[in-house]
């Protein structure tokens, strides 16, 4: 099935009663994943959550690692950090590169016919091995003392993203390798003086994903966005309630009652 411009798909909050395919992106899926309560009130009641700074040096270092692998892609060349860590893989040239990089307007989509929700999301890159598998790669950036060396210092949001990429692709009818890589670069903040200049160690961490969950979130979220009735708060990150939906239910409560206290003065 032919999809149609992303410009021509249902945006809004989500009406039950429509026909039209709804789209969800990744960073939808994984709202969902995390606070069920916070995903409805954005997708069926259209109240987002705050929106966060952005990291304006991150998209920098993201930028330049784009450039720096295209060069490679154009020759079909393996990266100096892919020689070091011994895979045997070249970016993958291909036209539709700029298409599935193209987070905010494209990327790579599925529409999931059974619920009518067409899934998509931004890629950073793929490399493809010999046997012609895909291999889903992620670029991150931070500055820590101690960076991010193995699968472990990954948040669960990070494999979560990258395996629901695995799961479009694999839709769309692409073999793809089960190991993801993330190319994390950690800012060094040991040198003598700046100079107009920060230094990065790269690390280049395998992961193997496994996309069997998706599936089953696409038709809960369905599941939820039909129903009139408000999820249970999702967990923070610390094992505690969403912390979004505290703030709210706290200043609700402080708000109905200081709003109550003016009606019987």
């Amino acid at each position: 099935m032919a999809l149609k411009k992303a410009s021509t798909w249902k945006r809004g909050p989500f009406d039950p009663s429509s026909s039209e395919p709804f789209k969800v992106s990744r960073s939808k899926i994984d709202l969902f994943s995390e606070c069920p309560r916070c995903a409805y009130l954005d997708m069926r009641l259209g109240v987002k959550r705050p929106s966060m700074p952005a990291f304006t040096l991150n998209n920098a270092v993201d930028e330049l690692l784009k450039r720096e692998f295209d060069i490679h892609r154009a020759k079909k060349s393996k990266h100096p950090l892919v020689e070091k860590y011994g895979l045997d893989a070249v970016p993958l040239n291909d036209e539709r590169m700029e298409e599935w990089r193209d987070a905010l307007r494209r990327g790579i989509a599925y529409l999931h016919k059974p619920t009518n929700l067409l899934l998509r999301g931004g890629i950073d890159d793929v490399w493809v091995n010999p046997a012609g598998e895909f291999i889903i790669v992620d670029y991150k950036a931070t500055s820590k003392k101690i960076g991010p060396s193995t699968e472990d210092d990954l948040y669960d949001s990070y494999k979560r993203q990258l395996e629901i990429y695995q799961w479009l692709f694999r839709k769309n009818g692409f073999a793809v390798s089960p190991t993801v890589y993330f190319v994390y670069v950690n800012g060094k903040s040991d040198a003598e003086a700046f100079d107009g200049k920060l230094e990065f160690d790269i690390e280049l961490i395998p992961y193997t994903g496994s996309d069997t969950w998706v599936e089953p979130a696409v038709y809960d979220l369905k599941k939820m966005l039909m129903s009139d009735e408000i999820p249970a708060i999702g967990k923070a990150f610390g094992g505690g309630p969403c912390d979004y939906c505290t703030y709210r239910e706290n200043a609700g409560k402080i708000l109905l009652d200081l709003h109550t206290k003016n009606k019987k003065k």
